[in-house]
């Protein structure tokens, strides 16, 4: 019995549509990374980029748990000296809601050389309204 790899053109990528409205953060981004990952798929290798692309709706109505929205920081740097940002869920809600969403599913990927291919099959949008409506068909 061998072992098939899947090849870059039998892989099927499928759109999936995710409502963030009233979701906790960290259980919604285990799903959306295991969609831009093809776990579900038959022939999931890990060497092999077969997932499909994720579509997030209402970003800024995501829920958190506990005293998160104060006190979970988000750290970014300019690279100049004395050039560290620092954030609190609430003023990235405010600002960058997206970016929140983002930086979850970004730390439950694999930290390897597809990371940033799965990534891009990732569309995030603070409302209701986004242009990839025509891709899904029937509703799930």
């Amino acid at each position: 019995m061998k072992t098939l790899v899947p090849k870059a053109k039998t892989i099927q990528r499928n759109w999936q549509l995710f409502d963030a409205k009233n979701q906790i953060l960290g259980r919604l981004a285990v799903k959306i990374a295991e969609c831009l990952m093809g776990k579900s798929k038959p022939y999931f290798t890990r060497n092999t980029d077969c997932g499909d692309y994720a579509v997030v709706i209402n970003a800024k109505e995501i829920l958190t748990t506990g005293k998160k929205e104060k006190q979970k920081k988000y750290y970014r740097h300019s690279g100049y000296p004395k050039g560290l940002k620092v954030t609190n869920l609430a003023q990235l809600r405010q600002e960058h809601p997206e970016r929140i969403i983002f930086h979850a599913v970004s730390g439950m990927l694999p930290q390897n050389k597809l990371k940033d291919k799965m990534l891009t099959r990732l569309y995030i949008f603070s409302d209701a309204n986004h242009p990839y409506s025509n891709k899904f068909g029937e509703k799930k």
